[in-house]
């Protein structure tokens, strides 16, 4: 098999380096291209990737030459797009060991309009889950227990078993990539990137398997998350700057979607549909204006008064390429209205907004009815998920 990994790195050049070595020891018989890009790395990143080039003909770099970050929602397709040349690629963690075997049980079950994850092995810094496994071997290459790992992947390896699931690593047809677009720069440089794509794979009709004959040690976070070569206290801890575009990417993620990241056990992803919302409020205030304003197409505010209303826009139109001006106090018709007096606005009342998409999917009902104490009028239950698909 011939597959491209992608693999963008900021300023972790120490653990580029421990996964290139496990890539090249365990890749057995498939010619495996590494497609690297630095995001305006300052540790040396760069001067290493020319070193590379000049000794593997299989390894590939891209640059950001910064001064800011691009991140990997923007790095991820340029490494696909622009640099990979094989017809499968996987997306791949700087921070991952790749185990004997991988990519054998890759080649088993891949094709076109299918993805194939690989199985996680983590230590404990993450709360445990079916999906992957807890087996503490180092969390940081210098201490990296290889042989305990190896020895657990030959007892545990199994063929036989194959869920559904999809996360990083995982591998796929650049065809199926490029027919959705890739992923949505909504929410570079990172967060929430991967929930979005994986919503699309799926309304796409790609299916999803996880192996768990094929695996990789993961030190996790260390992109930029935990990485502390690049503004984390510590392994243990987020840094503020990816707290701060967490919450970014979760209000898009929201603004696009109508509702929170969700999946089941296994990590396969549950797509509500998309509805055409508009929330009415009175005695508006700015802050119920900030927390509602992403659950909806459109929001009215009556008697927010207007240096409020343009305050916000200005503090949160950075934080998003949806235009805010366009959405609010244009009072226009939309499918569905949901009346709201913020002075009874609790958070009994915020939760069922933030369920109403699979409250319309179940229920499907149309006209006016009362919902605590959300007042709601359906004229239609019109749906707009397919519109997500492709960018």
């Amino acid at each position: 098999m011939k597959i491209s990994l992608i693999q963008p790195g900021r300023n972790n050049l120490k653990y580029l380096k421990w996964s290139y070595d496990s890539i090249r020891k365990n890749q057995g018989e498939h010619e495996v291209e590494i497609c690297v890009a630095d995001d305006a790395s300052t540790d040396g990143t760069w001067d290493w990737c020319l070193e590379m080039m000049d000794k593997d003909p299989f390894f590939k770099a891209h640059r950001n030459e910064g001064p800011d970050r691009l991140g990997h929602t923007i790095l991820y397709d340029t490494l696909t797009n622009e640099v990979a040349t094989n017809d499968i690629a996987m997306i791949y963690h700087a921070d991952m060991y790749l185990c004997p075997g991988a990519l054998d049980a890759i080649e088993r079950e891949i094709e076109e309009k299918t993805i194939v994850s690989l199985t996680r092995i983590e230590p404990p810094l993450h709360p445990d889950g079916p999906e992957k496994v807890l087996l503490n071997c180092g969390v940081e290459p210098e201490e990296f227990k290889e042989q305990v790992v190896l020895n657990w992947v030959e007892k545990n390896s199994s063929a036989d078993k194959v869920t559904e699931g999809i996360f990083a690593p995982w591998a796929f047809y650049r065809k199926d990539f490029k027919e959705i677009g890739g992923h949505d720069p909504l929410y570079a440089p990172q967060s929430k990137e991967d929930s979005d794509i994986f919503n699309r794979f799926q309304l796409n009709g790609v299916k999803f398997k996880q192996v768990w004959d094929g695996f990789v040690y993961h030190m996790t976070c260390r992109g930029s998350r935990r990485n502390v070569k690049d503004k984390a206290k510590n392994i243990y801890e987020d840094s503020p700057e990816w707290l701060a575009q967490n919450q970014r990417s979760t209000r898009n993620f929201i603004r696009k979607w109508g509702h929170f990241v969700k999946h089941d056990k296994l990590m396969k992803p549950i797509v509500p549909n998309k509805y055409d919302i508009k929330i009415e409020v009175v005695n508006c205030t700015y802050d119920i204006l900030s927390t509602l304003e992403p659950w909806c197409s459109a929001i009215d505010t009556f008697d927010l008064v207007e240096d409020e209303i343009q305050r916000y826009i200005k503090t949160e139109q950075v934080n998003t390429l949806y235009s805010l001006s366009d959405k609010i106090n244009l009072h226009e018709e939309h499918d569905i209205v949901v009346k709201i007096d913020a002075e009874n606005f609790d958070n009994e009342s915020y939760r069922h907004i933030q369920m109403l998409s699979e409250i319309l999917d179940t229920n499907k009902i149309t006209g006016e009815f009362v919902l605590e104490k959300l007042f709601i009028n359906i004229k239609n239950l019109n749906t707009y998920t397919e519109n997500l698909i492709k960018l």
